[in-house]
């Protein structure tokens, strides 16, 4: 309602607003909408309260409440922006050097929310938009992956100048995308323009671009131009396994405890059957005791003198308060357990808000694989519950030994995990029913029988979230998801607590981590 000055009140225009005010000012309407809403409020006593104001031309203030269309209106763009602020990317040559605001680069993303049901009239979602700067135009570009995130890039001529691009590798070979032909690391070649692709020849390379490649280079090369955001500098050790015995060897955990599942040597062994010689200090291979996390609790980790449940922001975070050092590679397998407590208690507010309160989390855990021999790196999450709240994981998939299914490994007094052999839609019927659903490096282009448990995620409803190790892999994975009719409720985010050890594909160069992006969704 003010001009360039903020001192001049222009009059007759309206202002939509969210204030925060006492719940003894609040009408019993407004306490409603707020809890319709799931709008959070600020401290103990302050809630969200919307209203539209103007200023008379007299110089006077009038108040009213919103109109539904208004009211609707907020309410998508509060839950929206609540998923994709993570997005922003602050530029710091952006603004000028005076002004304390903070400059953003540009942004574009669109994520679907669902209306609450006070609000649905038939449409149960509506896809919002949120660009930065505000009402600046972006061109989009439909590429094969129907990725959600408008990526702008310039596409590449018709007429191509090809370029050899030698690949610096350390593995000892790679395999052409266009022929499939194994060559030595050396010897391969890369495309000139996105550097992600491998080919053997440049024939190969010429044949790929006019086959399939050519629509999507931009893409790869924007997924390659954020690899330098991807990497983990605060780690000491070396996050890099061309070759994963030639890692472990490295750090002397080569065929040791819980790592023997980071290379293929006990491929032979099924998951979960590891043979176990002792404690904690055999499980993380050998470490020196400081560097791997005990079975202790944290210490003076009290909100307002109350116990409550830690809440983490990443690894630097984690591992001070472990007091780990950072050339501990723990991360590496703690990925898993921790992408877990990370969903529960950041992404997924169902759940967050059942531990706070000191209730029993349910998850279902779909398609366990190495997870099931590291049963003492997801203890860690009993005491990042620092006291409060229950967590039963449930695993289900495939892998799960015969002689294991039905069995309860209480790792510690908080948190218990299930073991079911069997496919999810066919168990799930058996199982008790789940506050949220996560599956961890899911690939879930790759396997048909991912088609009828998504189709049950839809039916019974329940918020889901998912891993994937590239961003190809999560542009996929959202052509799967919707085309099983679930909908993009959180936006493909990198993910704080993925593997800092970067994995390599044998015919591309793409970013690849575990548990490198996450996601969720809701039928």
């Amino acid at each position: 309602m003010t001009g360039s000055r903020e001192t001049i009140r222009v009059p007759n225009v309206e202002l939509l607003r969210v204030t925060y005010e006492l719940e003894t000012l609040m009408f019993p309407s407004n306490r409603k909408m707020i809890k319709s809403l799931s709008l959070e409020a600020s401290g103990n006593d302050r809630f969200p309260v919307i209203d539209v104001t103007r200023c008379t031309s007299s110089g006077e203030l009038q108040f009213r409440n919103p109109t539904l269309e208004e009211l609707k209106f907020v309410y998508a763009f509060m839950r929206a922006i609540s998923l994709v602020h993570p997005l922003l990317q602050a530029d710091k040559e952006g603004g000028p050097n005076w002004t304390k605001l903070i400059s953003f680069g540009p942004f574009i993303e669109t994520v679907d929310i669902q209306w609450p049901p006070e609000m649905a009239r038939g449409h149960e979602l509506v896809a919002v938009t949120i660009s930065h700067p505000p009402g600046q135009a972006y061109e989009e570009k439909i590429s094969s992956t129907a990725s959600s995130t408008p990526t702008k890039y310039a596409e590449p001529p018709d007429e191509v100048t090809f370029m050899d691009i030698r690949v610096n590798s350390n593995s000892s070979s790679r395999h052409c995308a266009m022929c499939e032909k194994e060559v030595n690391g050396d010897q391969s070649l890369c495309c000139g323009r996105c550097r992600a692709v491998v080919y053997c020849t440049s024939l190969c390379q010429k044949q790929h671009w006019k086959e399939s490649h050519k629509s999507m280079c931009g893409l790869y090369k924007a997924m390659m131009e954020r690899e330098e955001e991807l990497v983990m500098k605060i780690f000491m050790f070396p996050c890099s396994a061309a070759q994963p015995c030639k890692w472990l060897e490295s750090l002397g955990i080569h065929q040791k405890g819980m790592w023997r599942r980071k290379c293929s040597c006990y491929s032979h062994c099924p998951f979960g059957l590891l043979p176990v010689k002792g404690g904690l200090w055999d499980s993380w291979g050998g470490l020196d005791d400081e560097e791997y996390p005990g079975d202790l609790p944290f210490h003076n980790q009290l909100r307002d003198g109350i116990s409550s449940p830690i809440l983490l922001s990443g690894w630097s975070e984690y591992y001070n308060l472990r007091s780990l050092p950072l050339s501990s590679p723990v991360a590496d397998i703690l990925s898993h357990p921790l992408t877990v407590y990370h969903i529960l208690t950041a992404l997924s507010i169902n759940t967050k808000n059942l531990l706070l309160k000191g209730k029993e989390v349910i998850l279902h855990y779909l398609g366990p694989e190495g997870e099931m021999d590291w049963m003492p790196a997801f203890s860690e999450i009993s005491h990042l519950l620092n006291g409060l709240g229950n967590i039963q994981i449930i695993m289900v998939g495939p892998e799960v030994p015969t002689n294991l299914s039905g069995t309860t490994s209480g790792i510690s007094s908080r948190v218990r995990v299930n073991l079911v052999r069997g496919v999810y839609q066919e168990e799930a019927t058996y199982l008790p029913s789940p506050h949220v659903i996560v599956a961890l490096n899911c690939a879930l282009d790759r396997y048909s029988s991912w088609g009828g448990a998504l189709d049950l995620i839809k039916a019974i409803g329940v918020p889901a979230f998912f891993t994937e190790q590239s961003e190809i892999l999560c542009a996929n994975a959202k052509q799967v998801l919707r085309g099983a009719g679930l909908h993009i409720t959180h936006p493909v985010t990198p993910n704080p607590f993925r593997s800092p050890v970067k994995n390599h594909d044998s015919s591309t160069n793409l970013p690849s981590y575990s548990n490198g992006f996450v996601l969720g969704v809701n039928a």
